[in-house]
Protein backbone atom coordinates (compact mmCIF):
# COMPACT_ATOMS: atom_id res chain seq x y z
CA UNK A 1 0.00 0.00 0.00
CA UNK A 2 1.33 3.39 -1.28
CA UNK A 3 1.67 5.99 1.82
CA UNK A 4 -0.19 9.35 1.34
CA UNK A 5 1.86 12.11 -0.08
CA UNK A 6 2.11 15.57 2.21
CA UNK A 7 -0.24 17.11 -0.14
CA UNK A 8 -3.37 14.50 -0.17
CA UNK A 9 -2.53 14.08 3.79
CA UNK A 10 -2.97 17.86 4.30
CA UNK A 11 -6.23 17.58 2.17
CA UNK A 12 -7.53 14.86 4.18
CA UNK A 13 -7.13 16.29 7.13
CA UNK A 14 -8.83 20.18 5.82
CA UNK A 15 -11.96 17.62 5.16
CA UNK A 16 -12.01 16.59 8.32
CA UNK A 17 -11.50 19.67 10.05
CA UNK A 18 -13.74 21.16 7.90
CA UNK A 19 -16.65 18.62 8.37
CA UNK A 20 -15.44 18.79 12.25
CA UNK A 21 -16.85 22.30 12.23
CA UNK A 22 -20.19 21.51 9.86
CA UNK A 23 -18.61 23.46 6.75
CA UNK A 24 -19.38 22.62 3.27
CA UNK A 25 -16.49 23.40 0.92
CA UNK A 26 -18.08 26.43 -0.20
CA UNK A 27 -18.70 27.66 3.33
CA UNK A 28 -15.03 26.98 3.87
CA UNK A 29 -13.73 28.71 0.54
CA UNK A 30 -16.00 31.74 1.48
CA UNK A 31 -15.21 31.93 4.69
CA UNK A 32 -11.15 32.07 3.51
CA UNK A 33 -11.84 33.84 0.26
CA UNK A 34 -10.37 31.39 -1.95
CA UNK A 35 -12.01 29.65 -4.74
CA UNK A 36 -14.03 26.79 -4.34
CA UNK A 37 -12.10 24.89 -7.01
CA UNK A 38 -9.07 25.40 -5.72
CA UNK A 39 -10.24 24.55 -2.32
CA UNK A 40 -11.49 21.49 -3.99
CA UNK A 41 -8.16 20.48 -5.79
CA UNK A 42 -6.30 21.00 -2.46
CA UNK A 43 -8.59 18.53 -0.76
CA UNK A 44 -7.87 16.19 -2.88
CA UNK A 45 -4.22 16.82 -2.77
CA UNK A 46 -3.80 18.10 -6.40
CA UNK A 47 -2.42 21.72 -4.98
CA UNK A 48 1.23 22.55 -3.06
CA UNK A 49 -0.51 25.60 -1.11
CA UNK A 50 1.57 28.94 -0.44
CA UNK A 51 1.79 29.90 3.62
CA UNK A 52 -0.82 32.46 3.24
CA UNK A 53 -3.53 30.22 1.75
CA UNK A 54 -2.77 27.99 4.86
CA UNK A 55 -3.29 30.55 7.32
CA UNK A 56 -6.87 31.80 5.39
CA UNK A 57 -7.75 28.10 5.63
CA UNK A 58 -6.62 27.92 9.30
CA UNK A 59 -8.42 31.29 10.11
CA UNK A 60 -11.75 30.68 8.46
CA UNK A 61 -11.51 27.09 10.90
CA UNK A 62 -10.88 29.18 13.71
CA UNK A 63 -7.35 26.81 14.17
CA UNK A 64 -3.56 27.53 14.41
CA UNK A 65 -1.44 26.47 11.61
CA UNK A 66 0.26 24.04 13.86
CA UNK A 67 -3.22 22.32 14.23
CA UNK A 68 -3.96 22.18 10.60
CA UNK A 69 -1.04 19.87 10.54
CA UNK A 70 -1.34 17.40 13.05
CA UNK A 71 -0.82 14.47 12.41
CA UNK A 72 0.54 15.08 9.00
CA UNK A 73 4.35 12.90 8.27
CA UNK A 74 6.18 13.95 5.76
CA UNK A 75 6.98 10.12 4.74
CA UNK A 76 9.43 11.27 1.81
CA UNK A 77 12.21 12.17 4.40
CA UNK A 78 11.92 8.66 5.76
CA UNK A 79 12.36 7.28 2.62
CA UNK A 80 15.15 8.98 1.63
CA UNK A 81 16.98 8.52 4.17
CA UNK A 82 16.62 4.77 4.06
CA UNK A 83 17.92 4.91 0.36
CA UNK A 84 21.09 6.56 1.45
CA UNK A 85 21.73 4.73 4.13
CA UNK A 86 21.41 1.83 1.99
CA UNK A 87 24.23 3.06 -0.34
CA UNK A 88 27.51 1.03 -0.23
CA UNK A 89 30.27 3.47 -0.09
Amino acid sequence: METPNIYKQLGQRIVYLRKQKKMSSLDLALEAEINKNYLSDLENGRRNPSLKILRKIAIALQISLSDLFEGIRDYSLLEDRLKISSIKL
